[in-house]
Parts: C-alpha cells; structure tokens; sequence
C-alpha cells in the first residue's frame, strides 16, 4: 500500500493526476459528494442554532468503506477537491465520514490539472477553510427551510407536487415577467427609407444609403418618394475617422456559457458537462469562476504562442479585472493549461469547445483591430432632408485574426456588416438606381434564451458559477418552464419603391414572431410566480435575493457568522408561511372566457390537476366537461373560441379495418386510439385536421415498427416478449424491462427463462399471501441517534426538497489538534 492517499471528485481526474506522483502515491475518486442533509423535517435543528445533521447517501456507503480502509493504512491523506465552497464541502465531509486526524490529513488545492500545478500543491498544503465550509452550509441550510417550508403551502394553495426554491423561483419570475411583457407589446411601425447609388467614377459598385428620417405614415413615405422624382443627388459631407475592436475578456463560467450557446448551439448543462471533461483531463483550468484574470505564467505563455504564428505586430499584454459582484473563487479565468496544444484528442464536441476556449484565451492578449470609418451625406436637390452611407475598412485585423465574440441581438433584414463605400468626396454627383419605402415594425422584447438568463442573473448578482447550469436545468425538469421552438406568424409588408421615374406598391408576406430554443413559462410557472409574489415578496424580490449572496460572500470571508444570518432570515420568513397557510386563498388561475352558445353553461379556463385545462359548466355541474389546452396555448390568454375548439376532440375520423378511428389529446401529447391500440401523432400532423389517410398511414407504420423489434412472443403469455431496443435485446414483461445476458442467444430463451431474469432483478411482482400489517418505526434521520416516536405522536409531514438540486453541505466541528 502506498504512503499517501489522495482522494479527489471523480475517476477521470484521479486517473490524470495519478500519472503525475510517483509511486507512493494512490489517488482514488469519492465520485462527488458522499453526505447530505439527513432526509424529513429533522434534517435541521432550528432550535439549536440550526444545526445541520448529515448522513452517508445510499449510493456512496461502499465508497465511504473503501475509502475508510485506504486511509487506514496510508501515512497521510490529502484531500484533493476543487478550489471553490464546493469542493471545500467535499473535503470537509471526507475529513468527518472517515474519521481523519488532523497530524495525518493535508488539504491541497490547483486550478488545473497539470504535473506543475499538481506537484506545487503538494509542496503547498493547508488546512480546511471554514469559512468557505460556513458559507456553503449557509447556502444548504437556506434553501433547504425555503423548499420545506414553502413547498407545503403550495400544495394546500395551488397544486400538489409542487415546489418552490430561492433562486429557481426567481429566475422563474424574469421568464414570466419578459413573457408578459412581450405579450402585453403594443407594436407599431414606421416606414425607413434606403437607397441604392453609384458613382460616376466607378458605376457598377453600387452602395447603398439610409434617409435620417423615418416616417410613421404610409403616405408620407410615398409623399417623400414622388418629391424626389427627378432630383439630383450628390455626396455632402464626407468624415473619415479612425476606429478600433478591443478584444473581450478570457472566459468566466458565465460568459463560456453564453458564448458556447451561441457559437456552438451547446445548453447550459451540456457546456458545463464538456467542459468538466476537459478539465478532469488537464486540458483547461478550472471551469466554474468569477475571475477574468491570468497568471504571470499564462500571459508568458500566451505571448510566446502569439509571436510563434503571429508575430510582434499582433501581441498586447493585457491584464483584465473582475466586474462581477461578490466574486468568490481566487482563481484564473477558464484558459488552456498549454498555449501550445490547438486541439484535444477528445470527442467532438470536447474539440469545438477547447478551440473556442483557446481562441478566447490568446485573442484577450492580441492587439486592437484597426478600422476607418466612412460616413458621408448625401444632399438631395428637391427636399431638405438627407440620407447618409456608412462604410468600413479594416487597416488591421490584430485579434480578428483568431477570434470575433457572438452577440444575442439580431439585425435588422437587410442589415449586416458595415460594407466598404467607394472613394466619396464632396460635391460628387450620384446615380441613384432605387428608392425603397419599407415598413418596419418594431420588435418586443426578446425572450430569454438559456444563454441570456444566465447573463442576466449574473447582472442581478443573482446565483454564482456553480449555480447556473441547475438552476436552468431544475426549472425545466420542474415543469415551470419549457425550453423550444415556436413558428412564427405571417403578416402583410407594404414596399414603396421609386424606380426609373416611376412609383410602384407592392405587399409581401413575411413571417415574424419565430422562435428558436427559447424559455417559455409554463401556466404552473405563471401561477406560482403570481401566488409566490403576492404573499413571498421578499423570496421573489430581485435586490433580496441578490443581498442573500452578498452575505454568503461575507460569511466565506469571516465576516458573519453563518447561524446567525440564517436566524436573521428565518424568523419573518417563517412567520410569513404560517400566515399564507392559514390565511391564502387558494389559486387555480381561473378565467371565465363566456358562455358556451350550445348550452349556455359558463366557460372556464383554469389549473386542474394534469395541467392547463379549459372546462363547460360550473364547479358543481355533474355533467361539466374538461379538455387540455394545445401547446404554445395558455389560461392567461386563450379565448372562447380557441377554447370551444378543444372540445372538438375526440373526434372520430373515419373507419379502417370496421373499427372507428378515433383522435384525442391525452397527457403525453395527440394520438389516435384504433382497435384498442393507441398511436402518437407526429409533431407535424394537427389533430384537428388530421384526414383518414394519414391515420390509417400511422396506424400501418406503428404495426410495422411493433413488428421490426418483436424477437420472440409466448401465446401462453402474451404479456412477456423479447423485443429489440436501442441498446440490444430486452424482455419485456407489461410495463417493466428486463435486461438480457450478453452471451444468450435471445431466440433460445424459453417463457420460463424469461420469467426466471426478471424474478433475479425483482421485476416480477408474485401473488403474496395476505399478512398482518406491522407497525412501521420511523428511521432515525441522524447519523447522532436513533430513537423510536413517542407513543401517540402523530406522524410528521413529509416536505419535498427545494428545487435547487440538492448539494452535501457541512456541520463544522472542528477536531482538536
């Protein structure tokens, strides 16, 4: 056994780091957090200064074992974790669970996973920082009493099954609230007129031109147009100045994020995913910070990389500072560990974004792009206003040569790029080819792509690296929000256009309002924004939410104490619960649309328990009926009509094999139900319009595809069969999946073999005998004690976790020296 045992997160970094320590060293991997807050409402002792009680997670017992045995018989134990609150959490519930002694455990961090880095940190140890210990405990704690507590409520006040959680909630709010503000937009639009001109000296370069003045009348636009019938236009005034593009900052998880989701199309999740892997390998530092900053030694790196494929002309030493507000983790900017390593042998997605990383990283020490800029005037003889041409010339690409940042704006149509402008000066006389009078309708407010809120919350101060990637990912798992694509809608464009001495009008249809991989809110997000709003003011204001991650920053530098800022908090808050329980009424969104002109019963529109739901008759009407709404659909704004049509479903739409064929909306989207048999619809067939072909053409294709993974069937059973899957063979028996053994034939197996599998994984539920009922003795939900409920109590409600994913956090006990 080796002397010194080095326990890190995961398997893949332990395998690197391995490499770099000789041989009386093992590194072996915790696979992320081993302990959490215990489970139920005892998880914290709010009367004793609201202790935390942690226990060993079920699925990290064998790990917390083998990993007691290895340090029993090493020399030294070095806690190897991330250099962040997290990775300090790690540490310290590792120092606790396997009973380490202070004379024989090191705590060493890196921002990268290199041999220097490594080594250096062994020559370097220091003890576990509390402070950022407290600070993640605080975190825990806090948004374990908010899930708790508020969780209950909403049960009771708007549906079960629902949760609630301090930062989730308020990203959730921003989605809602940008919703309605593009719903409530008034829009509006004015007619911008362009030009295409050329000059005498060059007269098939044809540039174009912009009036300075837009009109919000048709007419006036048309008006402008007839007035220049005949005119002379020649350039005015010409300015040439010189301008420049700096380049952005290295990257911080934040704007990796944003730009990895608009270069790369990659979500939140799926960026943090990559780029974990490229660190874990030694590739890149570490990939959750605040910083912007670069170390001495990577801006001698970069520099040499520069002037090896650039040269001198390209190089300029930059040193950037973090803006970020409450900026917690004293590490580098996400930057390669090697300027000299363009690519990674890695899959391809890890490739796109290390080249992404690299090209950010040497860009941010390269010199300015070097332009200049034309504008000219261009004077009109018969009206007085004038129209200007810009143009752009780029002298110098300097970091433009490896790198150019994304944007989430869109331009304008017709708009791109400043073009280059021919050799313009004043008095020039142009030819102009075409005047065009284009409407242009103002645009609402963008919706928040996953990129954008990220952005966002980090302008609000609002969560940190560690907490974007499962505050998105637990919103849309939560069902609060959905994340797609919605098609546009077409509306008539009118053009005037001045062309030879002649006026022509003409319409075009252009779509608008198209939508691509947006945050939509959902009704249930709607709804508990509003409850959550009107009676949690403070859980959902912006500046609150914001202040409680100052005082985390605080407490992770010793200048609050943890305990104390939780008490500070929970008292109003718990106050403000037991009043909403009691007091709230309860919200369902209800809207009455109208009466249905059939029957003439009331029309609602309201939550039920699957979802969104429109409803005929009153609460108390036996005879009421309920339809589900369609997606991109909401409660908020549906109308009658919209809502009479849903219940044109089920709908039967012809007859095939002397069985009706019948089409409906069920939870998981439209199907058609046929011979007892159930098919989905594709996303482009409407349920509405769907014909008896195209059923009849689903139906046929569902059996086909039923056939294609069918291996073996048992007449004597015909609820167990042997299908195809997309991972090799399996046994289904009703609804539960069975695997198959590697080396078995599926083709040879009998019913009995079959039944005999699924006994081995528990998957066979056997006929049991009738048995006494015993009495269950509730577990103790502490690692401390375990003590049986008093007689006669009554049991305690269980409470659902925060939506914030849940994350071990630490009681700090420190151990005598």
């Amino acid at each position: 056994m080796a002397k010194n045992l080095v326990i890190v997160e995961s398997p893949a970094k332990a395998k690197t780091i391995e490499g770099f320590l000789g041989k009386e060293f093992i590194v072996k991997s915790c696979f992320g957090h081993i302990r959490d807050l215990a489970k139920g409402n005892d998880a914290i002792d709010i009367k004793n200064g609201f202790e935390p009680h942690y226990q060993v997670t079920e699925d990290k017992e064998q790990v917390v074992k083998d990993l007691k045995k290895f340090a029993q018989m090493a020399d030294m134990v070095w806690l190897a974790s991330d250099e962040d609150r997290e990775g300090e959490a790690i540490s310290w519930h590792l120092y606790e669970a396997l009973d380490l002694q202070p004379l024989k455990t090191k705590r060493i961090v890196f921002h990268e996973i290199t041999k220097t880095a490594i080594l250096k940190a062994i020559e370097n140890p220091r003890s576990i920082d509390y402070n950022l210990v407290n600070a993640q405990q605080a975190r825990r704690v806090l948004d374990r009493l908010v899930g708790f507590e508020l969780s209950p409520v909403l049960w009771k006040k708007v549906k079960p099954s629902l949760s609630a959680g301090r930062v989730q909630s308020v990203a959730v709010r921003l989605i809602v609230e940008r919703e309605r503000e593009v719903k409530n937009f008034e829009s509006s639009f004015t007619f911008k007129v362009t030009g295409d001109f050329s000059t005498q000296a060059e007269p098939n370069r044809i540039f174009d031109a912009e009036l300075l003045k837009k009109f919000e009348q048709e007419a006036a636009a048309e008006d402008f147009l007839k007035r220049c019938i005949g005119a002379s236009f020649t350039v005015g005034k010409v300015e040439v100045k010189p301008a420049k593009k700096t380049p952005s900052a290295p990257f911080t998880t934040s704007t990796l994020q944003q730009e990895a989701s608009r270069k790369l199309g990659f979500s939140i999740a799926q960026t943090m995913m990559v780029a974990q892997k490229l660190y874990e390998n030694g590739f890149i530092t570490y990939m959750r910070t605040d910083s912007v900053n670069l170390s001495e030694q990577a801006l001698d790196n970069s520099k040499n990389e520069i002037l090896k494929n650039f040269g001198d002309r390209y190089l300029q030493r930059r040193t950037y500072t973090t803006k970020s507000a409450g900026a917690q983790e004293a590490h580098e900017a996400i930057r390669p560990t090697e300027f000299g390593r363009k690519t990674v042998d890695m899959d391809n997605n890890a490739k796109r974004l290390y080249d992404l990383i690299w090209k950010r990283t040497i860009a941010s020490q390269m010199a300015d792009a070097q332009l200049e800029r034309t504008t000219a005037t261009i004077d009109i003889s018969t009206v007085p206003e004038k129209m200007s041409a810009t143009g752009e010339v780029l002298k110098f690409d300097g970091f433009l040569k490896v790198y150019m940042e994304s944007t989430d704006d869109e331009p304008e149509p017709g708009e791109g790029d400043a073009k280059m402008l021919p050799a313009l000066k004043g008095g020039d006389v142009l030819t102009m080819h075409r005047l065009l009078a284009a409407q242009r309708f103002a645009k609402p407010p963008a919706r928040y792509t996953e990129a954008s809120l990220v952005k966002k919350l980090e302008e609000l101060g609002i969560g940190r690296p560690s907490t974007y990637a499962p505050t998105i990912s637990t919103i849309q798992k939560r069902e609060y929000v959905v994340k797609e694509d919605r098609e546009g809608m077409k509306r008539d464009v009118s053009y005037i256009t001045l062309q030879n001495g002649v006026i022509s009008k003409e319409k075009k249809t252009e779509n608008y309002g198209a939508e691509k991989s947006k945050l939509f809110p959902t009704d249930i997000g709607m709804l508990v924004t509003d409850f959550l709003l009107k009676h949690f003011e403070n859980i959902m204001d912006y500046h609150f939410t914001a202040s409680v991650e100052k005082q985390f920053d605080e407490i992770a530098q010793g200048q609050q104490e943890w305990n104390k800022m939780i008490e500070k908090f929970y008292g109003p808050f718990h106050e403000t619960v037991t009043k909403t329980a009691d007091t709230a009424d309860r919200s369902s969104g209800e809207r009455t649309l109208g009466a249905d002109p059939t029957t003439g019963k009331p029309v609602l529109a309201r939550l039920g328990r699957y979802g969104a739901m429109v409803q005929i008759g009153a609460a108390d009407d036996p005879d009421k009926k309920f339809a589900s709404l369609r997606p991109g659909q909401s409660i908020e704004d549906i109308s009658l009509d919209q809502a009479l049509d849903l219940f044109k479903l089920p709908r039967v739409v012809g007859e095939f094999e002397d069985s009706a064929i019948k089409v409906a909306i069920g939870r998981f989207g439209p199907y058609i139900a046929h011979g007892g048999k159930f098919v989905s619809l594709h996303k482009t067939d409407d349920p509405y319009t769907i014909t008896e072909e195209r059923a009849v053409e689903l139906i046929l294709a569902k059996r086909q595809s039923d056939i294609d993974k069918t291996i073996k069937v048992f007449p004597s059973n015909p609820d167990v069969k042997i299908l195809k899957g997309r991972w090799g063979p399996f046994i289904a028996i009703g609804k539960e999946n069975v695997k198959m053994p590697k080396d078995v034939n599926p083709e040879s197996l009998t019913l009995e073999d079959c039944l005999e599998l699924a006994r081995k994984e528990g998957k066979l539920k056997e006929p049991q005998p009738e048995k006494v009922k015993a009495v269950k003795v509730k577990k103790a939900t502490t690692a401390k004690s375990a003590t049986a409920p008093k007689k006669g109590a009554k049991p305690k409600t269980k409470a659902v976790e925060p939506t914030e994913p849940a994350r071990p956090r630490f009681t700090i006990r420190k151990k005598a020296k």
